[in-house]
């Protein structure tokens, strides 16, 4: 006698294949997989996974480090670092938002000085942790102090030019205008120098490209003693486009470079309105800039140096063009004889 069949067993008459009877199909659905298996990097569980984050949260911090010195200088807060870093911008009087001190600070004299001087000043005093200080200074040595300081508010370098060419046409003014153009100079202590040699002989502006420059940062501001307050400093877009504006204002532009087409003692342009175009050390003008000034000024110097610093050209160039304009050289009579012998 035949056996009966079991019960599931069958497929039925059409012989196409399928899920066996009371299975529902879990049994093939379970044999599908999951597809194939994620690199060692995206599971979460992995030790590659920590470093994977760890690698991109440093490779976002070196971007926003160098994301540009300038540009964080001119559009965000900068900050000072350091016991003795802010003990002496402070005394510099650089303009200050806040102190920040760490919790529980170890009280030397030079904190003591940062707090008695910022409370001077009336900076506001801010306590932070120690990991808070760390992601505003992009972990510099901070020793518990940082100093934040506002980003310096430029004046724009051709309304700047307009103005003091108006108030000179007026006879508002008692000496003709007078600024000075970087290009290429990088050295925020450079700038600081120029700066102060400009509030000495009464300049009227400073001009700074907005790329490729340095900026009026805490390191500027130290530099120049406290000149930044009186001569504005002034951005400009395009330095080769502003000279050529400069020129149409009536202000002629004279470079500083070594063999150029004319000394500097004995400059007649000097009590006319002047632009002074300085370069970097070593590079010079740029052969752009050299095209569109109206002279290009040498000083005499030995002839085993090569060059002088830029804020040092600078200085020397500004005390000839007072020195024309006073009509006369110290130390010599209208008569021209030395010390006052004809």
């Amino acid at each position: 006698m035949a056996a009966a069949p079991r019960s599931g067993s069958s497929r039925g008459n059409s012989g196409k294949k399928g899920p066996l009877k009371g299975t529902g199909g879990l049994g093939r659905k379970a044999l599908e997989g999951k597809g194939p298996t994620p690199k060692a990097e995206d599971r979460v569980y992995h030790k590659a996974h920590r470093a994977k984050q760890l690698s991109e949260r440093s490779s976002a911090k070196s971007a926003g480090r160098s994301g540009g010195r300038n540009t964080r200088s001119r559009h965000a807060d900068e900050t000072v670092a350091g016991r003795n870093s802010v003990v002496e911008a402070l005394r510099a009087a650089i303009p200050a938002k806040a102190l920040h001190v760490a919790t529980r600070i170890e009280m030397d004299e030079r904190v003591r000085e940062a707090l008695k001087l910022a409370a001077e000043r009336g900076v506001p005093v801010m306590e932070n942790s120690k990991p808070e200080l760390d992601r505003m200074t992009d972990d510099a040595v901070h020793q518990g102090l940082v100093l934040q300081v506002p980003p310096y508010e430029y004046a724009d370098a051709l309304t700047l030019a307009r103005q003091t060419m108006e108030k000179w046409e007026k006879g508002y003014l008692t000496a003709p205008p007078l600024f000075i153009a970087l290009d290429s100079i990088t050295d925020p202590r450079n700038l600081g120098a120029i700066i102060r040699s400009a509030s000495a002989f009464s300049a009227h502006g400073v001009v700074v490209p907005a790329r490729r420059s340095a900026g009026v940062t805490a390191t500027a501001w130290k530099t120049s003693a406290g000149a930044a307050v009186r001569v504005p400093v002034a951005q400009a877009g395009n330095l080769n486009t502003l000279l050529q504006d400069f020129k149409k204002l009536g202000i002629f532009v004279l470079g500083l470079d070594g063999g150029g087409d004319r000394s500097l003692p004995g400059l007649p342009l000097a009590t006319d309105p002047v632009c002074l175009v300085v370069g970097s050390e070593g590079k010079g003008l740029s052969r752009l800039v050299r095209e569109n000034c109206d002279q290009i000024i040498s000083i005499p110097i030995a002839s085993d140096m090569e060059s002088l610093n830029a804020s040092m050209a600078v200085g020397i160039s500004l005390y000839e063009i007072a020195v024309q304009r006073a009509g006369s050289r110290p130390g010599k009579t209208a008569e021209g004889g030395p010390g006052g012998q004809s």
